[in-house]
């Protein structure tokens, strides 16, 4: 009875202590929640019989032969005395030894921290590796090391934290358009009969189409990415949302995707704008994925989006409009555009100084930049192109900002002249110049006004360069013999125009000389030379464009240098033709003027 009550007593203290062991710890955290025994196991004194083991100890016995998998636990867990951590094996089944952990591998024996069962190891093991890079919340610059101040903007306290995936898992924009769509090399000669150069371009029909098909170079090319920039408030959206109605009018369907506006929004403009086609799709997104998925779906003739500021690419870096974000957004569009040949059009914001917000490669990046332009109190509106990979970048296009949108304009040197009154005092010292601006011709009118007799002699020049403007000044005093010296002098040019060509010189001077002689210029005269310092009249660029130009608007006589006068006359001929009078220098342009009837 006394050797069994001490056999009693013996297993129940050995049962306090494996429960005790089971548990964990606060005093003790290195020992797991769960403890598994480890039947067989060996010290260095006894294990000499077996195979050497750099650990001193040896591995669990193999199972049986004929033991299902069932029966034999799939991992379990030891002590390592060498490190004093715990490991995880893995039983050899068959002969053949089990897959190991990955972590590190002795034998058949795997080691590691095993917390918990052995799946949350291997998910734990499994984890990717990440770093943490601190981006500008303004700028959108990055770097691998926390700063008070962004170092390219100068904010201070913008620096925000950002875990990133391994670089081995970085989504950029290459690859959301390679996983939109995939392409195969093709032979030049293959690809020579897929192009019809007559209807290659897609057309854009009406006043405000031929208005956008002149700066675009003919109209919009398949698979090209064309930006569009501008002030805020000046009409981007507008102007992007009359061409996706032309396109879906004309060819087929058009997608419009703002990150501005929601699809109410965008249809109350639609409205406004008196578009009714049904094959243009609104949808309301900033997701490039999501976009290039509707797409897909969709398969538009052209896509639109307002604007590149506002979408994003989901793991990489930066908020909305950052460098990093802009760049890989504009390059996943690019992609998609040239592997499905649709058009991809986008709207830009700009900075205060007038860029297109975003790296300086996005302008590199696309086929076309354009820039939208405006007077704040002005309905005129200037499409102009910077950059095309497709067509002549020295086009204009000259549009009506009205309440169904814009309008395109057939005359534009309306907006530039003031309604005619020949008899009138006021117009003493008003003139009218041929500028170009592209392949087009315009007519300005240059104002001046001389003050005689006032204390301080002054001179206000605006739209002139002020360094031409005395140069002009000069001359008449000295050429012409006008005594200008004692009197304040003023140049304007309307509309706010820049007179930057030298083709206006003679324009400004009959101004001034009109207004000093106090005697008017008459109705239907323009003037086309470039004044040199010996009061001389030369020739200027494209002099027969910017006569026909004149001769088109109505007016009855042109002075330009003497020496054109022979080839201008063969080419304006009949009997509504415009007189062309020749000078040879400024005393004569003065005499032929103002000393007529």
């Amino acid at each position: 009875m006394q050797a069994l009550d001490m056999l009693t007593l013996r297993s129940l203290h050995l049962y306090r202590n494996l429960r005790f062991l089971s548990v964990q710890s606060r005093n003790y955290p290195q020992f797991p929640k769960k403890i598994h025994s480890t039947p067989q196991r060996q010290f260095p004194s006894t294990a000499a019989a077996d195979e050497p083991n750099t650990y001193g100890w040896s591995a669990l016995p193999k199972p049986p032969a004929d033991s299902s998998p069932q029966q034999s636990p799939s991992v379990q867990t030891v002590y390592d005395p060498a490190t004093g951590r715990h490991g995880a094996i893995e039983p050899e089944s068959g002969g053949a030894k089990a897959e190991a952990n990955p972590i590190s591998e002795v034998g058949s024996r795997v080691y590691g921290d095993v917390i918990g069962s052995s799946s949350s190891a291997r998910s734990s093991i499994k984890k990717k590796k990440s770093r943490s890079v601190h981006v500008c919340s303004s700028c959108g610059y990055s770097d691998g090391q926390w700063w008070g101040t962004c170092k390219q903007c100068g904010e201070v306290g913008t620096m925000k934290r950002f875990a990133t995936e391994s670089a081995g898992q970085k989504v950029t924009g290459m690859r959301v358009s390679d996983n939109a769509v995939r392409s195969c090399p093709v032979k030049l000669t293959d690809v020579y009969g897929r192009v019809d150069s007559s209807n290659w371009r897609i057309p854009l029909n009406g006043e405000f189409g031929d208005e956008v098909e002149r700066v675009l170079g003919g109209g919009l090319v398949p698979g090209s990415l064309v930006l569009v920039g501008g002030d805020p408030g000046v009409g981007k959206s507008t102007l992007l949302l009359q061409v996706a109605a032309l396109i879906a009018e004309g060819i087929g369907r058009v997608l419009y995707v703002s990150g501005e506006e929601s699809v109410e929004q965008i249809g109350n403009r639609a409205d406004r704008l008196c578009i009714e086609t049904e094959e243009l799709f609104l949808h309301s997104s900033t997701d490039i994925e999501d976009i290039l998925e509707q797409a897909q779906r969709l398969s538009p003739k052209a896509l639109v989006i307002d604007s590149i500021q506002t979408v994003y690419l989901t793991g990489v870096t930066g908020s909305s409009g950052g460098d990093v974000q802009v760049k890989e957004c504009t390059s996943a569009l690019q992609r998609f555009a040239k592997k499905t040949n649709i058009p991809v059009l986008l709207i830009g914001h700009v900075t205060k100084t007038g860029d297109i917000a975003g790296p300086r490669v996005l302008e590199h990046i696309v086929d076309v930049v354009l820039y939208l332009e405006g007077e704040k109190f002005s309905s005129h509106r200037l499409l102009r192109s910077v950059k095309n990979r497709f067509g002549s970048t020295e086009e204009l296009g000259v549009f009506k900002m009205s309440q169904s949108g814009l309008q395109g304009v057939l005359n534009p040197s309306e907006m530039f002249l003031a309604d005619p009154h020949s008899d009138s005092d006021y117009l003493a010292g008003l003139a009218v110049a041929v500028i170009m601006d592209g392949s087009r011709a315009f007519l300005i009118e240059v104002q001046a006004l001389c003050v005689a007799g006032s204390s301080s002699v002054v001179r206000h020049v605006n739209g002139v360069q002020g360094s031409r403007a005395d140069m002009i000044i000069s001359v008449i005093i000295k050429q012409a013999g006008l005594k200008l010296q004692e009197n304040g002098i003023f140049l304007n040019v309307v509309s706010g125009v820049s007179l930057t060509e030298t083709a206006g010189d003679l324009a400004i001077a009959a101004a001034i000389c009109s207004s000093f002689l106090e005697f008017p210029i008459p109705h239907g005269i323009a003037f086309v030379a470039e004044v040199g310092l010996g009061g001389e009249l030369r020739m200027v660029a494209q002099l027969e464009k910017r006569v026909s130009t004149v001769a088109k608007l109505g007016y009855k006589k042109c002075i330009v240098p003497k020496q054109a006068v022979k080839s201008l006359s063969e080419v304006h001929r009949g009997p509504e033709a415009m007189e062309i009078v020749g000078c040879n220098n400024l005393k004569e342009m003065i005499n032929s003027v103002f000393t007529s009837n």
